[in-house]
């Protein structure tokens, strides 16, 4: 198989960020996920939310897999009734984000020094108790396991993760509704 460069496509599995416009009905989630579970493609992370769009949701599926497995998704993504649009952003300049909510053990004495580092990863606190402080944390997963990591030493109470979300750069944004959808799966040489 070859890319649009006429060069050999990339047969490693690596992290792809999907985005699915869905028709807002019950039962989408479960048709979406059911396929992925079908196939045994291992979903790493999950994020379903409204558009600007009435009736229409978003998701942002990352899975593990090679770049013809990629076309092979989307083309199954798009057999199911309620699939509006399909993309594949992974290699589409695109910005991506995670947020994180951490429940931070941080006494008296050292309410100070997890403050410092909320401001060095520009985290904000959101909730003060006695004892304890909420942080909220926007951004790569790097971001996010890094201010975990430092703050681990103080004793991590609770934390809670949305999955990834994305949103292609530039001013325009793809159509919920395209008039032709092409998913083609190209032949596949077996290399």
């Amino acid at each position: 198989m070859m890319n649009n460069n006429g060069n050999p496509a990339a047969v490693t599995p690596i992290e792809r960020t999907f985005i699915a416009y869905v028709e807002d009905k019950p039962g989408v989630l479960n048709r979406v996920a059911s396929l992925f579970r079908r196939r045994a493609f291992n979903i790493k992370s999950l994020a379903v939310g409204h558009t600007e769009i009435p009736g229409v949701s978003r998701m942002t599926i990352v899975i593990d897999v090679d770049a013809y497995t990629a076309k092979r998704v989307e083309a199954l993504l798009y057999k199911l009734v309620n699939v509006l649009r399909v993309l594949e952003v992974t290699e589409t300049p695109s910005v991506m984000r995670d947020l994180a909510l951490i429940k931070v053990a941080a006494d008296s004495e050292a309410r100070a020094q997890v403050l410092q580092i909320c401001d060095v990863f520009r985290a904000r606190v959101v909730d003060v108790a006695q004892d304890a402080l909420i942080v909220e944390i926007t951004g790569t997963e790097d971001k996010i396991e890094g201010l975990m990591e430092v703050l681990e030493p103080f004793g991590i109470i609770e934390m809670v993760r949305t999955g990834r979300v994305a949103m292609t750069r530039g001013s325009h944004a793809p159509t919920a509704d395209p008039e032709f959808v092409s998913a083609r799966v190209p032949e596949y040489s077996g290399k």
